[in-house]
């Protein structure tokens, strides 16, 4: 079971084992200031977005070009860092990521 570590969007840091085959979105709704994902994971609506530390981005895998069109429609879209976390899935080569919850549009 990976660990991620987690910046919510007031700052507060959180640590947080998630089941592989999850998707990063499900433990970040969990959060009292993490994410809404109003799609519920159907890659749509951006409100999932994350920053990944860039050590870790390259360990995600190709952004889809849905993905890619989405986060760049945001106004915080950050390239090399920007990812929806219902589009990451949870395996044990992400443990201990560390990802910031992006700030609310």
């Amino acid at each position: 079971m990976p660990t991620f570590h987690i910046t919510d969007r007031a700052g507060k840091a959180h640590t947080v084992q998630v089941d592989n085959g999850l998707t990063l979105m499900e433990p970040l709704r969990e959060l009292d200031d993490g994410i809404e994902a109003l799609c519920g994971g159907m890659c749509s609506c951006a409100t999932c977005h994350v920053f990944v530390t860039p050590e870790w981005f390259s360990k995600l895998g190709t952004l889809h070009s849905d993905e890619q069109e989405l986060l760049e429609s945001t106004e915080n879209f950050r390239a090399g860092e920007s990812r929806l976390a219902c589009q990451v899935k949870v395996t044990d080569a992400l443990n201990g990521i560390r990802l910031t919850v992006a700030p609310e549009e």
